[in-house]
């Protein structure tokens, strides 16, 4: 994050092109002028031998002496570098391939804002028409004869979702393209309906030069050209790769070379004697080594003044990460006057970010959530304490022999003999899952609720002070928060906080879910469709819950309630688009009600704390009042 990021372009993607149509022909004459011995190797050239001007527009690869791309550690360590293959590290931006793109380009059309876009594909190359749809209802043959037809060239993502960039014809600039791919859904939605964002915004253009180059890559240097108005993009490698956590490694490579032609004897001195060149970051104090992790998965401060822009960001591997990109932290702010000056112009930042006591809130920021963690101010708790590239499962980048408890008890190994003292609940249950309990779900990111990485025990004074959900009420769906005091209370000896009236009454989550801020709706929402939870709370009452948010303001929070949904008794594959328009879901919402009403044969054990009375129908009004006086302040929530 900068505080002066350079502002986004807020017209339609047709505009923007059309504005560059002004400059094209003086485009394609730099483009042919420019010899091939001043032109940097683009990464599109193995795909693009026989269209150079398609290559153009893709990033340049860095020219400079300091990295030498993934492929250059290959021979010598191919166990890593198969298992970095592997991962979705490797692959989080890439060229458009039959071998990377998952999407279906098959000719189907999708509709954006008075826009029709056809995506297709024609050999390797994957391409979209975009027409007007009132040209092409004009037109005598459906289609709008001013269509413009564009070959795409980057893809962001691979595991949950794909999203695709579309040539700016302005040097390499790389603009968002409308629609994403769901993988595990396998079906398009338009971009803007998959993060939590105010329904009423205008959505601006995304740049992925400016923007996704920083983390996406490897040694990014944006290097916008304002007086030609263009962009030279340069980067070592596409996606996170072998460089990005252990430095440049040119020097490293050159000296193994070097070391190679010499007798064995004087090798073997010099392998023993000689700096490494490069940085192993398991051998790092867990200050810098939690930092290489940090230099992406962190919310920074972006200083102009490094020019950042021009030469890509000045941290390495082993360096002090606050030296050159220092952490957001508002719980530091008092030692963080730039910060200072940042909310001065923009006070609502954080919320963005942040949880009103500083925790991170969205996913990709892991290490802002460690940094607040006492394990690591204290101990020595670092990333790699729990998470390894090379020998874990690429899904969570979990090392193998971490699963389960195993990660906490490395250091907590008093604990092993007896875990039930400590967690009052059956070993062998979710309760006694240490993350559970300490690091509950409470980040947002991907559609998905995110394990929080601040590790904290459950406390309902925080839950009443910054509306973060408390690992009891997320796994004990039917309780009241009320409830979670008065047992935190037998175990601590503490005196039980007094809680509102509400609280006292009606399940935490039912709250969260109907009366929440679209951040609190979409955690309570994925909960409710959360095997542990429903096992801890049964399941069935959360369905009529759950179809009132079919039609929530928020599309990516009608999203994951269809998905808890579709977790409930009798609702598997029930179908709904969480995309469609108002009188498609309400219809599908009353849908929902009269199934759940027709399949309901049991009653939970509290059932007013669920909003429903002793013969398990439908409190309404006590529904409604909680949907009247929701917490609807706008929501950016920046993951």
């Amino acid at each position: 994050m900068q505080g002066s990021d350079p502002k986004q372009h807020t017209s339609t993607l047709r505009w923007i092109i059309a504005l560059a149509l002004v400059a094209i022909v003086l485009l394609v004459i730099n483009l042919l002028d420019w010899s091939k011995a001043d032109r940097p190797a683009t990464l599109g050239q193995a795909l693009d031998q026989a269209q150079p001007p398609f290559a153009a527009t893709l990033p340049y690869r860095r020219d400079d002496n300091e990295y030498v791309g993934s492929a250059s550690c290959r021979e010598c360590h191919s166990d890593e570098h198969e298992s970095w293959h592997a991962s979705y590290h490797r692959s989080m931006t890439q060229l458009m391939s039959p071998e990377t793109v998952q999407a279906a380009f098959d000719g189907q059309a999708h509709e954006f804002q008075g826009e029709r876009f056809t995506m297709h594909r024609s050999g390797d190359e994957y391409w979209t028409s975009i027409e007007s749809i009132d040209a092409a209802l004009a037109s005598p043959n459906g289609h709008d004869p001013q269509a413009l037809h564009m070959r795409l060239g980057m893809v962001t993502g691979s595991h949950h979702m794909q999203v695709f960039w579309l040539p700016g014809m302005m040097g390499n600039l790389q603009i968002g393209f409308p629609f994403a791919w769901l993988v595990g859904d396998r079906r398009w939605a338009p971009r803007n309906s998959l993060f939590i964002r105010d329904p009423h915004t205008v959505i601006s253009k995304e740049n992925w030069n400016m923007n996704c180059i920083r983390c996406h890559t490897t040694g990014g240097q944006p290097r916008p050209q304002e007086a030609e108005q263009r962009f030279e993009s340069r980067v070592a490698d596409l996606g996170i790769s072998c460089e990005a956590c252990h430095g440049p490694a040119k020097r490293h490579v050159d000296r193994q070379q070097r070391l190679a032609k010499l007798p064995d004897s004087e090798r073997q001195q010099a392998l023993n004697t000689e700096p490494l060149a490069i940085v192993q970051p398991a051998d790092l104090d867990h200050v810098r080594s939690s930092q290489v992790c940090g230099s992406c998965h962190g919310m920074k401060w972006f200083d102009k003044s490094v020019k950042w822009t021009a030469h890509g960001f000045r941290y390495r591997p082993g360096d002090d990460l606050e030296q050159t990109t220092p952490m957001i932290r508002p719980t530091q702010l008092d030692k963080q006057p730039w910060l200072k000056a940042v909310l001065q112009k923009n006070p609502g930042i954080l919320n963005d970010f942040f949880w009103p006591d500083g925790h991170i809130r969205v996913t990709g920021r892991e290490y802002n959530g460690l940094l607040e963690t006492a394990c690591y101010q204290r101990g020595e708790m670092s990333c790699t304490s729990c998470h390894s590239m090379h020998n874990s499962d690429p899904d969570d980048q979990l090392a193998r022999d971490m699963r389960g408890n195993r990660a906490c008890l490395q250091c907590h190994d008093k604990m092993v003999a007896n875990i039930t003292a400590h967690t009052h609940h059956a070993a062998d249950s979710v309760g006694s899952n240490c993350t559970n309990c300490h690091m509950p779900h409470t980040s947002y990111g991907l559609l998905k609720a995110i394990r929080g990485h601040t590790i904290e025990t459950p406390d309902v004074a925080t839950t009443l002070a910054t509306g973060r959900p408390n690992a009891c009420n997320l796994c004990h769906l039917d309780k009241t928060l009320d409830w979670t005091a008065g047992q935190l209370a037998k175990r601590t000896g503490q005196v039980k906080p007094t809680v509102p009236e509400e609280h006292r009454t009606t399940a935490a989550s039912v709250i969260w879910l109907l009366k929440g801020d679209a951040g609190q709706r979409a955690l309570a929402a994925w909960h409710m469709g959360w095997k542990p939870a429903l096992d801890a709370s049964g399941s069935g009452w959360q369905s009529p819950l759950l179809a009132e948010l079919l039609d929530d303001p928020y599309s990516a929070v009608r999203y994951m309630a269809h998905k808890a949904l579709t977790e409930q008794p009798g609702f598997d594959g029930f179908e709904y688009d969480f995309v469609a328009g108002e009188t498609s879901r309400l219809a599908r919402r009353e849908a929902a009600l009269a199934k759940w009403t027709l399949s309901t044969d049991n009653t939970p054990t509290h059932p007013n704390t669920l909003l429903l009375d002793t013969d398990g129908q439908r409190l309404t009004n006590k529904v409604q009042q909680l949907i009247e006086t929701r917490d609807k302040r706008p929501m950016r929530l920046r993951e």
